[in-house]
């Protein structure tokens, strides 16, 4: 019992603090990261108050948020959507990685600085410096509104692929200690099986099980977490990772609609574990000495210029433009989180010093405060770039138009913008439809129906319209159906039949989510729907009023052309 009581108050103590210091974070405009490991540390008994005294307990809660911070950057994996973009971002992704290990790996011995003696410190540094933070970069473009310019989709881009290296790596790393040729073999021949057999039992099984259940939302959240834990089970019989087995069941259901309605609804479970999971990390921040912010400096500034190099002149030579070259590698300049998980099991395995992931750590910290800046300041810093490459003759070969990716959710692959969207397909959106097909069959083109029911996709999509998941309780869900480039926005459903919000509460999420779209809602009530104008929205549909309306010109019609008949 003690214990359990012991457990209880250290995660509490680890809420309270993380909460706490997040807070001040954010109001000094800092990512919550750092607010988590600055908790941690504070609590711990290194640099802090000593009131954490069962680390082990408080790490094996933060493992299950590790494993759903991968299931959901697995989500996010979609490798059909990652095939459309080309030949220039399968060599981006695929260059900046292997290029920025090996500068690394050949470069940082000249340094002469002593951070561990375990043979792989320097692999594992190389790696570490190769990968940048999904969390930190995400969230600060979302917040500038700049994560589906150019320079946003191709930050975007070599992130999905440096989660596929850290796959890779994360892969091998039980085996680094006996690396002989047939066990890493063995290991990748296991890594194929795993994901073929996912893919499989997500196509075969999965699809089926997600169509029968597609009206109940919370069934489609179990059964993804039941599959995420089922094949981190089978990762660990096989001799991987469970970290890895949560990438992998994320990337296998990354394909179906369901993947953004499921990364919305675990956001809050994953929220509270990952937070323990940083927490964890901070109980073992060093008191640092002049010696570690000597070298995190060090490190920071090698990480900087590999970025630079690495990136800018990769996508110069795709002809991507000398601008969107600098603002791709200053949006990436900074140590991911996945390097913190890498460097975790690689101290479980002990391929690593303490010192080495105390460095790292510092420099995390250290560097995704400097982010925070670099992007804030990113367009000014590469302005300054480019007019320097400029006095050497090198300028810029594109011009950002601002238009919508065909192969993206603006787009249908024809060139044609789908800017408008339809939310929920109702009666009145069946009716719209409807009209559409006899009426107007180019502005098809156009609209995104985004309804939470697959079984309309097959119908929709033959007609030419576009279809994508959501479900309209939730608004992460909403976020992934391209609403931020949407020029309307519609929502035919009103609150009668809405379930879990109402019409007011989608105005809100919308105007936040499609800043320049003009929003038409539907109320049954006019006195809700003049609220409801008042508030921002475009215009109100209300469907007795309409049919009112209807009844009284067809009435009036039919009794002037009776009048006309007498005369």
């Amino acid at each position: 019992m003690h214990g359990e009581e012991s457990l209880l108050q250290d995660i509490g103590l680890s809420i309270i603090f993380a909460t706490v210091l997040s807070h001040i974070a954010r109001v000094l405009k800092q990512p919550l990261i750092l607010g988590y490991i600055i908790g941690g540390a504070m609590l711990g008994k290194e640099m802090g108050f000593e009131l954490v005294t069962n680390e082990a307990s408080i790490e094996l809660i933060s493992e299950i948020g590790l494993i759903l911070l991968l299931f959901i950057i697995g989500l996010e994996i979609n490798l059909a959507e990652l095939a459309k973009m080309g030949k220039a971002m399968f060599t981006l992704g695929i260059l900046q990685f292997t290029l920025s290990v090996v500068f690394v790996y050949s470069v940082f011995p000249f340094f002469g600085l002593s951070i561990g003696s375990e043979k792989f410190d320097l692999l594992y540094i190389a790696v570490a410096l190769s990968l940048s933070s999904t969390l930190i970069v995400v969230k600060l473009l979302q917040d500038k509104v700049e994560i589906n310019t150019l320079s946003g989709k191709l930050t975007v881009g070599v992130l999905v692929f440096q989660d596929i290296w850290a796959i890779l790596f994360m892969g091998v790393q039980p085996n680094l200690n006996n690396p002989e040729i047939l066990k890493i073999l063995t290991s990748v021949g296991i890594i194929v099986l795993l994901i073929a057999f996912s893919f499989s039992v997500s196509r075969y099984v999965l699809a089926k099980l997600y169509k029968a259940c597609a009206s109940s939302p919370e069934l489609i959240l179990l059964t993804s977490i039941m599959w995420c834990f089922f094949v981190c089970g089978i990762a660990g019989k096989a001799g991987l990772s469970k970290e890895m087995g949560a990438l992998v069941a994320g990337m296998s259901i990354a394909a179906f609609p369901y993947g953004a309605d499921v990364i919305s609804k675990l956001i809050g479970i994953r929220d509270f574990f990952v937070t323990l999971f940083f927490v964890a990390l901070g109980l073992k921040v060093p008191l640092p000495s002049l010696e570690v912010i000597g070298l995190s400096a060090v490190i920071i500034s090698l990480m900087l210029f590999v970025r630079m190099i690495t990136i800018a002149p990769v996508i110069i030579k795709l002809n991507k433009g000398v601008r969107n070259g600098f603002l791709t590698a200053l949006n990436l300049a900074q140590i991911s989180e996945f390097s913190l998980v890498i460097l975790a099991l690689g101290a479980g395995f002990e391929h690593i010093t303490p010192k080495l992931q105390a460095v790292i750590l510092t420099s995390t910290i250290i560097a995704s405060v400097l982010s925070t800046y670099i992007i804030m300041y990113n367009h000014n810093i590469a302005a300054t770039f480019e007019r320097l490459l400029a006095r050497v003759g090198i300028s810029d070969q594109t011009e950002e138009t601002g238009k919508s990716d065909p192969s993206g959710h603006g787009g249908h692959g024809d060139g044609m913008v789908r800017d408008i969207i339809v939310l929920g397909y109702f009666r009145i959106a069946r009716a719209f439809v409807e009209y559409l097909e006899d009426l107007s069959p180019s502005l098809i083109k156009r609209i995104i129906i985004a309804d939470y029911n697959p079984a309309f996709k097959e119908e929709l999509t033959n007609k030419g319209f576009q279809w994508a998941y959501a479900d309209l309780a939730h608004p992460d869900s909403l976020s992934h159906i391209g609403l931020h480039d949407a020029s309307m926005v519609i929502c035919t459903i009103s609150d009668s039949f809405l379930k879990g919000t109402n019409n007011n509460r989608l105005l809100s999420t919308l105007s936040k989510l499609a800043p320049n779209a003009k929003i038409i809602l539907t109320s049954d009530e006019p006195g809700e729907a003049k609220k409801l104008v008042a508030d921002g929205a475009q215009k109100v549909i209300i469907p007795g009023v309409i049919t009112g309306e209807f009844l009284y010109d067809y009435i009036s019609r039919g009794m002037r052309n009776n009048e006309r008949e007498v005369s």
